[in-house]
């Protein structure tokens, strides 16, 4: 039965990291550009976007399915090992952003307009928080090749 669950379990979590993906780009190539100099984009007191209503479902539900997806594939070393790779690209990037991104970024969506340090802190944020979608595709990537062994290709 858990066997049956394994691929099922890392497809899905495979479209949930996808969209993660996504969003991420969404935000590097849209939001991240304009935010700094326009911080009430990002302040959902002052009518911005609150971008904790998509990220923290979307981590939550991948979270569960990739835990789901990695028990149910524990017997299938080859699966195992990439699903194992997953999770801790997955877990830096977490930990990461538990460390570094949340806080500065609650302190700045509750900033109102910024000073020139907050505008320099702001644009340090940007740079780096591109750096995160790598992990993000190195989760993709290892789910991608988790499949293939689950799937016997």
């Amino acid at each position: 039965m858990a066997a049956s669950i394994a691929p099922i379990a890392a497809f899905a979590a495979l479209i949930l990291v996808a969209g993660s993906l996504g969003g991420g780009v969404y935000e590097i190539g849209l939001i991240d550009r304009v935010w700094p100099s326009n911080p009430a984009l990002v302040q959902p007191g002052r009518g911005g976007i609150d971008r904790k209503r998509f990220w923290i479902p979307m981590h939550l539900a991948f979270e569960a399915l990739l835990v789901l997806a990695l028990w149910s594939a524990w017997p299938q070393p080859d699966a195992r090992r990439w699903l194992l790779t997953a999770l801790a690209a997955h877990v830096a990037m977490r930990a990461w952003s538990f460390a570094y991104f949340i806080p500065r970024a609650l302190v700045l969506e509750k900033a109102g307009d910024f000073d020139a340090d907050q505008q320099a802190s702001a644009k340090a944020w940007v740079r780096a928080s591109g750096w995160r979608l790598p992990l993000d595709l190195a989760a993709a990537v290892s789910l991608c090749l988790a499949i293939a062994a689950l799937l016997g290709a």
